[in-house]
């Protein structure tokens, strides 16, 4: 008898145990959720950093053994060399959060490519070009300023991109390098398709805004923002533009590009688009 009662006395408080904690189950579980829900999650660090605006490539066109246009007393390659050292040293001075690079800072022959290759390798956010246009004849009626950004068209409508072009025949190997230049085939449809989709809007964006800066503050001429088939412009991975100042072979436009006024007023018509571009770029990220 005495083992019977043993053993129903375990099993009842075997019984009750069970009990106790079926009933505590609940209870238990309420409280590990407040505690899971009054936990402080960890501070999100997988946002991604914002963008920042702070690399300009400025390009002087053409140098060394390459001398671009000539006008009755100046060679292009110099004009440009000159305007974009002011340039870069007017944006040290007046926006210094940027940084400036240039493709050459000397008279010295820089390929194409290798300029955009200099672009990407400081991870540039816009590549401006500096250049003087000219016209066939010897000296030209033509005058004023005319913005180039990348686009493919009929020849008769690439007379500019063109001259710019003919840099490349200065170059080794350039047909290697160049793969499909001058040719009517797919490549450029393809490269072309590339560029629209991520840089063409940017590109027209800038190019409004420095031609504005010329025509109103300046009161320049100007041929407009056109889009043709420059190299320099189309191998850049990052917004480009290229800025033909003035014909070199215009008397009036030469003595222009090479004065000092004349060349501290493009300067500063660059710097006022760039700021306002700068702006709204910033503000669209």
């Amino acid at each position: 008898m005495t083992i019977h009662y043993c053993a129903i006395c375990k099993i009842f408080s075997f019984l009750s145990f069970i009990i106790i904690i079926t009933l505590c189950q609940p209870a238990f579980s309420q409280q590990v959720k407040k505690k899971h829900r009054h936990k402080k999650a960890p501070a999100a660090n997988s946002a991604a950093p914002a963008f920042k605006f702070k690399t300009i490539i400025i390009d002087p066109g053409h140098g060394g053994k390459d001398p671009g246009a000539h006008g009755a007393w100046s060679k292009e390659k110099n004009v440009t060399l000159t305007i974009a050292k002011k340039l870069r040293a007017a944006l040290n001075e007046q926006m210094p959060s940027l940084n400036t690079v240039m493709t050459r800072t000397t008279d010295e022959f820089i390929e194409l490519h290798r300029r955009d290759a200099i672009a990407s390798e400081h991870k540039g956010n816009l590549f401006i070009s500096i250049h003087c246009n000219a016209s066939p004849e010897k000296v030209s009626t033509e005058r004023g300023v005319l913005l180039l950004v990348y686009g493919y068209h009929r020849a008769s409508e690439q007379f500019e991109a063109l001259r710019e072009n003919a840099s490349i025949f200065i170059e080794k190997d350039y047909k290697t390098k160049y793969n499909g230049y001058g040719e009517n085939s797919a490549i450029n449809t393809i490269v072309l398709s590339n560029f629209q989709q991520k840089y063409r809007k940017e590109c027209i964006h800038f190019a409004d805004l420095v031609n504005h800066e010329f025509k109103k503050e300046d009161g320049r001429h100007s041929l407009g923002v056109k889009e043709q088939g420059v190299l320099v412009l189309q191998q850049s991975a990052m917004p480009a533009v290229l800025i033909e100042t003035g014909f070199i072979n215009n008397p009036k436009d030469e003595a222009y590009l090479n004065s000092a006024e004349g060349q501290s007023e493009i300067v500063q018509s660059i710097i006022r688009a760039l700021k306002k571009y700068r702006e709204s770029f910033e503000q669209n990220r």
